[in-house]
């Protein structure tokens, strides 16, 4: 081995970064952090390619108390980054909206967001066209709308202000692409970089994003998290939406507001939706899904012009689109922070920190995450989440 690090995390995004500060802040840990990230231009990088957004808006009571801490730490940033730390976090909220046959559903989450505290208030159709006025609702028989604690910020400035503290606290770095990891007696020793380079290690992250399935392989462990191609497209609106929030529509068809402009997509039919090796952009998407449903839900769309548009891709948890946090049970040493499906940014508050008490204590000390332990993935059993987006 060329040089050993107690910790070692493949992937410098939003998620490795997140574990890298949370591991070297804490008082518990005294050892040495390595980060290996493939492309530090980011060109591709799910973090930078990401809406940023956040929601508490989930069925799961982990998910809803994930991102309600991740909100906690976005408001917290001048405290613990310093006075000029700014994510341009916008707390305009989410609107889920819900027609007949999606009614139940809705306001049975509801309640589970009440419990946990999180600010949704259940909006009946007269509500819906009191508030927001440029919105059709005679078609709709409920909307979800977090009045606080749901936004969207700015996904690289998250990832610089976690990166920057991350190397303060005494973190490295290398640009390298693991394609090769060592076992001895049940426990990860070291990687193997592409250039040869073999780096030894305590312990071992997967914080791969979408590549996650093909680095835990490598140590011939089975995780079902594969790329998923995901568009965004840039609109213009001649007529202005006063306090538009991000507005999910029964179809799936989602849009928020961005500056002067709006960004919108919606999620590939399920048959064409596959492991994307690509990042060319589905304007048929635009043309067949978005815009019709942009254009019934909210009339002032009907006359949009597509200014541009990209595609990233998802981490995509292909069992149950949730997050698996936590270590290998047969290789206690090899953790994961993998699988997110789309809420990872908005999460990786929560998921640095739980990986960092993994790591010192052993187990969680903060927030419960058992559920999203690797154990569901060796049986089968699938979280179920209603909230996907």
């Amino acid at each position: 081995m060329q040089r050993s690090y107690d910790v070692v995390i493949i992937g410098g995004g939003v998620m490795g970064n997140s574990a890298a500060y949370w591991l070297a802040a804490h008082p518990g840990f005294t050892g040495s952090i390595l980060i290996v990230e493939r492309d530090p231009s980011y060109k591709n990088a799910t973090t930078a390619l990401s809406l940023g957004s956040i929601r508490q808006q989930f069925s799961t009571p982990e998910n809803i108390r994930m991102s309600r801490f991740g909100v906690e730490f976005f408001r917290a940033l001048k405290t613990r980054f310093g006075a000029e730390a700014d994510i341009g976090f916008r707390e305009r909220g989410y609107l889920l909206l819900a027609s007949e046959t999606g009614e139940e559903t809705l306001a049975a989450n509801h309640e589970v967001q009440k419990a946990e505290g999180a600010d949704i208030v259940l909006m009946d159709r007269a509500a819906l066209a009191d508030h927001f006025r440029w919105l059709k609702t005679s078609d709709l028989r409920l909307g979800a709308f977090g009045r606080s604690g749901e936004g969207w910020f700015d996904a690289h400035s998250l990832l610089a202000l976690l990166r920057g503290a991350a190397r303060r606290k005494g973190a490295h770095y290398i640009h390298g692409e693991v394609t090769g990891i060592a076992l001895e007696r049940a426990r990860v020793s070291g990687v193997t970089l592409a250039d040869g380079r073999r780096i030894g290690c305590g312990a071992l992250v997967n914080a791969a994003g979408p590549q996650a399935g093909d680095v835990a392989a490598l140590a011939d462990v089975g995780l079902p998290v594969e790329p998923r191609k995901r568009c965004v497209f840039v609109v213009a609106c001649r007529t202005a939406l006063p306090g538009m929030p991000l507005m999910v529509d029964p179809t799936g068809v989602w849009v928020r507001p961005e500056g002067e402009v709006y960004i919108c997509g919606v999620s590939p039919p399920e048959d064409t939706d596959t492991r994307a090796s690509d990042f060319e952009v589905d304007h048929a998407l635009f043309d067949d899904v978005v815009w019709p449903a942009l254009a019934h839900r909210v009339p002032a769309m009907e006359a949009l012009k597509v200014q541009r548009a990209w595609a990233g891709h998802y981490d995509y948890n292909t069992l149950d689109q949730n997050a698996v946090i936590g270590p290998h049970p047969g290789i206690g040493n090899f953790l994961f922070a993998n699988g997110f499906s789309g809420h990872g940014l908005q999460q990786s508050p929560a998921t640095g920190r739980a990986v960092a008490e993994l790591i010192v204590h052993g187990k969680f000390t903060s927030l419960d995450l058992t559920l999203f332990g690797y154990e569901r993935v060796m049986s089968g059993r699938p979280v179920k989440e209603l909230n996907i987006i």
